[in-house]
């Protein structure tokens, strides 16, 4: 298959870029580098420097192309409520121009990179599938919105869409060559190694006396190369005329927070003093996947859920 993918130079991107050429696919990048890295887009990729919201790029990047894997966007949570409308431009108006330009194009399959997000506070944990959406950010709001409008345009089309519904990513390609590398870092993981490399062994978790066995919150975490893995097979499902549809993407268990840092003080070789903070407003004690349908369906089966696989993974990247 010939593919593109949208925001391939980020870090999700860009790994599953590199995942699909290896897997013998021919592979185009759309990417703005407003967040992303050219030098993260893998050289045997077409490169083309442009945004989804743009007629001319979009079409440029479609010649030839089967099946698209739309992973741009913008993903932070915290910066979504703090100003909602760039969230509401660049995940849901500028995308449009896409989904315009498919169906001028005549490429009918879509893989959409989407997020738990649009659960908000889960009722049931682990999380079905058919869990109704309440997203609690406009980060969560605008990735549900887009999902709206791929079913809109199926019902509409002969569109063919699968959107896949993930927790936190995490880790690198296994040699550190490729890795998360966003600014500013939200995530934990990283933002606990950029700690150790400052030689700043101090770090702060946001409360410790929720449901859980140690009081902080857990979360689900899927390493970035089996998350690669499951946009290789959701692309090549369509790829074979197969049926779109939603999917969760988790390791089916979780981590606490501590646990995190525990495991990423263990793979730096460092002792990290925990301090305590405040609950942050909105934060669930356990957020974690069901993913029975993609192992069922997808035939996606990942091969790097350990905490301590993930974390040396990240580490091998964020020391080099």
């Amino acid at each position: 298959m010939h593919i593109l993918v949208t925001g391939g130079a980020g870090y999700i991107g860009g790994i599953t870029v590199r995942t699909l050429l290896d897997a013998g696919h021919s592979v185009a990048v759309l990417d703005s580098l407003i967040h992303g890295h050219r030098e993260a887009v893998d050289p045997r990729a077409r490169f083309i420097h442009g945004d989804v919201g743009d007629s001319e790029s979009v079409r440029d990047a479609l010649e030839g192309c089967d099946a698209v894997l739309h992973c741009a966007g913008l993903i932070e949570v915290g910066e979504s409520q703090r100003d909602p409308l760039a969230y509401w431009d660049a995940n849901v108006a500028r995308p449009i121009t896409l989904l315009r330009e498919m169906q001028s194009s005549g490429v009918r399959a879509l893989v959409f990179s989407s997020t738990a997000a649009v659960y908000g506070e889960p009722e049931v944990v682990p999380i079905p599938e058919d869990a109704a959406p309440k997203p609690v950010s406009a980060y969560g709001e605008t990735k549900l919105a887009f999902e709206k409008m791929i079913v809109a345009a199926e019902a509409a089309s002969d569109l063919r869409a699968i959107r896949l519904r993930y927790f936190n990513v995490a880790g690198a390609w296994p040699d550190g060559s490729l890795g998360e590398a966003h600014e500013p870092e939200t995530h934990i993981i990283p933002r606990i190694f950029s700690s150790i490399a400052e030689e700043d062994l101090e770090f702060e978790i946001y409360g410790d006396d929720y449901e859980t066995a140690d009081g902080t919150c857990v979360r689900d975490y899927i390493h970035v190369c089996d998350l690669a893995q499951a946009h290789r097979l959701a692309l090549e499902r369509l790829g074979g005329g197969g049926t779109g549809g939603v999917f969760n993407l988790g390791s089916g268990s979780g981590f606490s927070n501590l646990e995190v840092v525990t495991a990423c003080g263990k793979a730096a070789q460092a002792a990290i003093e925990v301090t305590i903070g405040p609950r942050r407003p909105g934060d669930p004690a356990r957020l974690v996947a069901q993913s029975d349908r993609a192992r069922a369906e997808l035939g996606w089966t990942p091969m790097r859920t350990d905490l301590a696989t993930i974390v040396e993974d990240a580490w091998r990247w964020h020391s080099s």
